[in-house]
């Protein structure tokens, strides 16, 4: 059986095929667009998405057929963006743009529904905390700015539920998806038909809730035949794209976290019971369904994560881009070879898009912390990776005194491809920290989920037993773990320090 996990992303979709064994066949990518403007606008032509997902499926399921012969039996199953909302026909046609997570304009309906509710009492229920991202704060903003779609809607859905029904099935939303509303009920794992009411919206608009790895039935025959797949593939709920990336990277419940470094950073974590406490609304951590069932999952975020390299290496490293050219090496390798041993006396205060977790200040500004003449630029990227990774344990402390331990991590993202990061990961965290096999651990994820519905494993969790598999692990040195906590205690004060000159900074800034 071939295992087909497809990442419906923010700005892309990509696809791997996988054999049985979560040996990769083949993998397809393509980037679309998103709508954006200064009023916190982010939409996107869902219709688009759909087509060049099945552009992406296509195409990797043609090279899987020239690398191993024909597909003779298939499951697929996916991963989507959080949060995005679609108002459809019954069909599943879009009958507006997608509202994504990034989009921020209905920040005023989330003050209204913690006005209604209380903040803290609707994340007690629901495990979200109100905010604009939302996916029911912003079918509520839809009501009042599309209302002719709105009017017309045969179902408000997620990109879940949209892929769901695109492939020829009812309307069904995964348990992660779901439970990522603020509008599901974490106790019963139902629909909140409290909060519904209170905001007038019929039960009737939302789709089916059902577990990850839930077969849904077999692909429509004429989008089979489109895609290039077998009569009888099946396809089977998937999950938002944090809990697949865990369920792709063993991320299952047993003190294992995912750090996955891209644009940002994100650490996710799976545990056995509901984290509802203050701590964790304190710290804006969510608490919703894992893809594995009995289990519940969070996430820590930095804003800038690879990012903030990036910002360094197109303003500061003209020397690096040269040799990299010149080498044909990448630009960030050569950047990362060049870094002095740590650990480094200069700091980074990473805020340069603002805070994530666990403090979300959205005022506090970017800083450089300990230059002196003698300061060169590779110092200064020592310092990004090392105070990344203090972010890093900072959340990694809070969570820990809300319940949610951590004792090794994986890594994924362009992060993972550094050793040098990799290893100051290690001795800054004092845990191990593993790379993997396959590094889409979303695609790996959502074929998990697939062979788990299509009875190929038991249970997503063993699944990712039989199937994912770590490359090199990096264990903590126990001198330098030493000498990394005096210099976390002096970077924890500071955020605290430059709290009042950021803000300062910003009213300044607003009203001039």
């Amino acid at each position: 059986m071939h295992l087909i996990g497809l990442d419906v992303g923010t700005t892309g979709c990509k696809v791997v095929v996988f054999d049985q064994n979560g040996g990769e066949l083949a993998r397809a990518y393509r980037e679309y667009g998103i709508d954006t403007d200064e009023r916190g606008k982010a939409e996107q032509d869902a219709e688009e998405v759909w087509r060049l997902a099945c552009q992406v499926v296509s195409e990797a399921v043609d090279f899987a057929v020239e690398g191993s012969g024909a597909l003779q039996s298939a499951a697929l199953s996916v991963s989507v963006q959080g949060d995005a909302i679609i108002a459809v026909d019954s069909s599943g046609q879009a009958l507006c743009p997608a509202q994504l997570g990034m989009d921020y304009r209905p920040a005023s309906y989330a003050r209204h529904a913690a006005e209604k509710f209380g903040e803290f009492e609707l994340f007690e229920r629901t495990g979200m905390r109100p905010h604009a991202l939302n996916s029911f704060v912003k079918l509520l903003w839809l009501r009042d700015n599309y209302p002719d779609a709105f009017r017309q809607a045969d179902k408000i859905v997620t990109y879940a539920d949209y892929v769901t029904r695109k492939l020829g099935g009812d309307f069904a939303i995964d348990l992660t998806m779901a439970s990522r509303t603020m509008a599901f009920n974490l106790k019963s794992r139902r629909w909140d038909e409290e909060i519904l009411r209170a905001f007038n919206v019929p039960i009737s608009l939302l789709s089916q809730p059902v577990e990850s790895g839930t077969p849904l039935g077999r692909i429509d025959g004429s989008v089979a035949r489109v895609l290039g797949l077998p009569a009888e593939t099946v396809f089977v709920a998937g999950a938002h794209d944090q809990p697949a990336g865990g369920v792709g990277s063993g991320v299952v419940g047993d003190g294992t976290a995912l750090d996955s470094t891209g644009t940002a950073e994100v650490l996710s974590v799976a545990f056995p019971k509901p984290a509802l406490s203050r701590d964790m609304f304190d710290g804006y951590y969510p608490c919703y369904l894992h893809a594995v069932p009995g289990q519940y999952f969070t996430f820590a975020l930095n804003h800038v994560g690879g990012m903030l390299l990036r910002w360094y290496r197109d303003n500061f490293s003209g020397q690096e881009l040269e040799e990299a050219r010149r080498t044909g090496k990448d630009a960030y390798e050569v950047m990362l070879s060049k870094m002095p041993a740590g650990p480094s006396r200069l700091m980074v205060l990473p805020h340069f898009n603002g805070s994530g977790t666990p403090w979300c200040d959205m005022d506090s500004l970017g800083a450089i912390v300990g230059l002196t003449l003698a300061t060169t630029r590779h110092d200064v990227v020592r310092a990004i990776v090392e105070s990344q990774t203090y972010e890093l344990k900072i959340n990694l402390e809070r969570l820990g005194s809300s319940g949610v331990e951590i004792s090794r991590l994986v890594a994924a993202g362009g992060g993972a491809r550094s050793t040098e990061w990799l290893r100051a990961k290690a001795n800054i965290l004092d845990r191990p920290v593993s790379t993997l096999k396959v590094k889409e651990a979303a695609c790996m994820g959502a074929a998990i989920m697939a062979g788990s519905g299509a009875g190929l494993f038991p249970s997503i969790k063993e699944g990712a037993a039989q199937i994912v598999r770590t490359e090199t692990t990096y264990m903590p040195d126990p001198e330098l773990a030493g000498r990394y906590r005096e210099y976390y205690e002096r970077y924890k004060q500071i955020y605290p320090a430059l709290k009042p000159v950021s803000e300062g900074l910003r009213r300044a800034g607003r009203e001039e």
